[in-house]
């Protein structure tokens, strides 16, 4: 997203409640010095048992959640995320670590986490997935996501053919990417076509596969190893 996409988007929505859990203070404050205007920090942690205090004060949208973090019975950000359990459907998790491994990506998803992305991308990035996350998206950096097709999705399932029969070339294209968690602008400027094409093919894929959520398209995909 450019500069100019991201302060139109800033001055139409409200700013996303956020708290930063991480146990480097200097990457704490570099990271909310990069965070753009939709974000609003209302809280920061250093340790699991700060991080579960903070939440449960502030609940924010959005938890940007290290994945190893000192304290409580050493869970780290998955033991933040599955005490804080009873937030999980008012507060998003995204974890944002240093670590790309295969087990810290699983443990976390498996714990609630709607994301994960690795802390080499840019501020500019966090703040776009972050609101992704907070509009109920699941995301991840993108060599990361192959970890979570692997872990939940082991066995693939049979495709009926009439399923993907009943989508145009076009709609199978867009589907695959929204399912990959693309943003309707991203999906635009990926296929070279105007955001509200991309609304009106998003709206015929669920109509025609009987979804009712881009979250249902996610794992519908997923099932079928089609992302």
């Amino acid at each position: 997203m450019n500069d100019a996409g991201t302060a139109r988007d800033a001055g139409t929505r409200r700013s996303v409640r956020v708290v930063v859990v991480d146990d480097h203070a200097i990457f704490r404050s570099g990271l909310k010095a990069d965070l753009d205007s939709r974000i609003d920090v209302v809280g920061e942690a250093g340790s699991v048992d700060d991080a579960i205090r903070v939440i449960a004060e502030q609940r924010p949208e959005v938890v940007l959640l290290d994945v190893h973090l000192p304290g409580g019975l050493g869970g780290g950000g998955r033991e933040v995320i599955s005490k804080s359990a009873q937030l999980l459907g008012s507060t998003s998790f995204l974890a944002l670590s240093v670590s790309d491994a295969a087990e810290d990506v699983v443990a976390v998803i498996r714990a609630g986490a709607r994301g994960y992305v690795t802390k080499s991308i840019s501020g500019a990035e966090i703040s776009d997935a972050v609101i992704r996350v907070s509009d109920g998206d699941a995301v991840f950096s993108p060599r990361l996501a192959g970890f979570v097709l692997d872990a939940f999705g082991t066995s693939p399932a049979e495709i009926a053919d009439d399923e993907l029969d009943r989508l145009s070339a076009r709609e199978l294209e867009v589907m695959r990417l929204i399912a990959r968690g693309y943003s309707y602008k991203e999906v635009a400027k990926e296929l070279f076509i105007s955001i509200k094409t991309v609304e009106t093919h998003v709206s015929a894929v669920l109509r025609k596969l009987q979804l009712s959520s881009r979250h249902e398209l996610t794992k519908w995909a997923a099932e079928r190893r089609l992302l």
